[in-house]
Parts: C-alpha cells; structure tokens; sequence
C-alpha cells in the first residue's frame, strides 16, 4: 500500500458506525508499548542507535509474510513533510510529539485504512495501535496482539519475568498496555456533571484526557477515557474494566439526553438549530467554534431531531475541518484567517445538502424550562 493514499484521503476505519452502536463511544483503541532489548530507549538514542533500531524494525517487517505486516506500509519521518505528519496526527495515527521530528529514524507502519497502525521511536520503540470505531476494546486488543505477536517472532523484546515489559515510562511498565475509549457526552456537559464524573473515574484507576489524548484540550465535549494502571493486570481485565466503566457513562450519558428531552425539548431544538444554521451560513469559522458546534448537531443528529445527518459525516468532519487536513485540501499552506475561510466553506459542502432538514419543535411538548 501507498501511505500517500491514506494522508490525501480524510477517511480512516473510526470514522465508520458500528452496526447497533449508539454513537456516544466514537471509537475504541488499544495500544502496546514493546522496546527492543540492547537499544537505548528513544530519548538516549544517538544517530546511530537510532539507525539500528529502525533497520532492525523494517527487517521484521520485511519477514513478515502472510501476516498482518505484509499488509502494512512503513514510512520514515524523513520521507513526509511537516505538513502530512501533522495529517497522521489528526487522524490519530500518530502522536504530536512523534509527528513534530523529521529524524530518519522515526516513522509508522500503517495499514491501508488506519486501523493498524505503529509508531517507531516515539516515546518507545514500538507502539502498536489497533483503532476501531465504537465500543470494540476486546477486537482492538486481539488486532494488535496479533501484531505484536508477528514482531515479537523477529525482535527480542526487553521483557523482565518479574516486571513485564520494560518501557521508558514507569507507569507503562508491566502489560505496556494503554486502552482508551473516545466518548461524546454533551449531556453530561450540558448538566455540569461531567466534573463530578470524572472526579470518581480518577478514583477508579482511570483517566480523562482531551481529543488527542495527554495535555490536549477538551473541545467539542469529545473525551478520552483510558486505564492509568498497567502493571498487575491481566491486558484483558484492563480491558473488561474500562469497557465497563465506559459503558456505565454510557448509560449515565442516555439518561441525561433523554431527561433534557422531555424537560427542556424546545430550548434542545434551538440548540440543534442554531448549531446547524451556523454552520451552513458562517463565512469564517474557528476549529474549536466548529466542534462545539458538531457536537450540538451530533446531539441533534443522535436524539433524532435531524434525521438524514449520519454519524460517519460529522466523525469525518472532526478530521476534515483540522488545520493540516484544510492545507492539504487547499494545495497551500494558509495563516489562520484564511483556514478558518476554508474551513467554513468545507463544512457548508458537507451540509448544504441537506439544509431543508433542521429540526422542528412537535405539539405536545414543554414550552417552558431553563436555558440549555
């Protein structure tokens, strides 16, 4: 496969619905942290040792035939301006830390629809990703065991039988295992709960973050939920226990939508309106301004007020309304003015078609209620 493919186009395999899914859980990813034994972690490595681990990397990949390696490309860093490294940053395939270096001996592996993906010399040598849409955290885990599996046959790990996996940050020691879901919960928000929810989550062993995950900001009411915990359990409890965990905001999040829908159905509508009609009419519009109001239309979209919006538009419009995503469309670099221009125009080719279909309030409901 041609990595170019992936960066020019805005779709990677989250984007998609799950059959049955209810769309709070955007998408499931889990993520392995494996070294190679005798190399110095990422931030001792030298030209040289860097050189050596990326040539060792690509003979395993090369010798991986028949399996899901042969169906990944590997690209290094130096190979990719700054510009498509950011691209891979906004569609979650890499970090912005490992996006930011141009080093030869940095890259991915990465396969034709994202959903494979594996960072080389970021913060570890190796961090195997599998990234699904929806509630999917046991599929993750089985996609990118396997891929571990298939490396772990041509490297020698740094592996402790004491400890587990030996990793440059402590907290990843033992499984190497980081599993997140991203969550929409606007209800929550809408309610002021979120603060005390998460509150107790942290007392759980689990942890919030922004959309693109450490030290990022919330926007867009999309949350990052995953396990801080990664030594003495099991890879597959870790999971079961954020997938329960994610399920009961699930849960908490559904009461909320529906109670704003039967207090509040009017001021919900307005929301809605008002967020669709922004969006369709703006001339220039900021990245986070535009989230805040696609999580509104999401909400609508989600509760059946509008009905012809599918979820797979607004998950690619999260990444196509991205800086570098813009650029690339544009076929120019562009100051901030200029995307937010460009920026307003993609989300009006997205939604104009649909224009005749706001949401409109029913007889019956409640005219009364405090302001949403």
């Amino acid at each position: 496969m041609n990595v170019t493919d992936l960066i020019n186009s805005n779709y990677v395999r989250w984007m998609d619905s799950t059959p049955g899914g209810d769309d709070i859980v955007i998408s499931s990813r889990v993520r392995l942290a494996r070294n190679l034994q005798s190399i110095p972690f990422p931030h001792r490595m030298n030209q040289q040792s860097g050189e050596a681990c990326m040539e060792t990397i690509k003979e395993a990949w090369q010798q991986g035939k028949d399996t899901r390696l042969e169906q990944m490309a590997l690209v290094r860093f130096d190979q990719l301006s700054s510009l498509e490294r950011e691209i891979l940053v906004e569609k979650h395939l890499s970090s912005p830390e490992h996006a930011a270096s141009s080093r030869s001996y940095q890259g991915i592996l990465v396969n034709e629809d994202g959903s494979l993906c594996t960072m080389i010399n970021e913060e570890d040598h190796l961090r195997i990703q599998c990234l699904l849409p929806g509630l999917q955290l046991a599929n993750c885990y089985e996609q990118a065991q396997e891929l571990d599996d298939h490396c772990e046959k041509q490297l020698d790990y740094a592996f402790d039988e004491r400890m587990g996996y030996l990793t440059a940050c402590p907290t990843n020691v033992g499984t190497g295992l980081r599993a997140s879901v991203m969550l929409h919960l606007p209800a929550l928000q809408i309610t002021g709960q979120t603060q005390h929810v998460f509150q107790n989550i942290g007392q759980l062993g689990l942890t919030v973050r922004g959309i693109y995950g450490e030290g990022s900001e919330v926007i867009g009411n999309l949350f990052q939920l995953s396990n801080q915990i990664t030594l003495g359990q099991t890879e597959e409890e870790i999971c079961n226990y954020l997938q329960t965990i994610a399920e009961q905001i699930v849960e908490q999040e559904k009461i909320l939508r529906q109670k704003l829908l039967e207090d509040m159905r009017y001021q919900l509508e307005d929301r809605v309106g008002r967020a669709f009609g922004i969006l369709t009419n703006a001339r220039i519009i900021t990245s986070n301004e535009a989230l805040s109001l696609l999580s509104d239309l999401r909400l609508g979209v989600d509760l059946g007020l509008i009905q012809v919006i599918t979820p797979f538009i607004l998950n690619e419009m999260i990444v196509a309304i991205r800086p570098a995503h813009l650029q690339r469309k544009s076929g120019q670099e562009m100051d901030p003015i200029h995307r937010d221009l460009r920026r307003a125009e993609v989300i009006q080719e997205k939604l104009m078609k649909i224009q005749n279909h706001l949401p409109t309030i029913e007889s019956g409901t409640k005219e009364d209620g405090q302001d949403v």
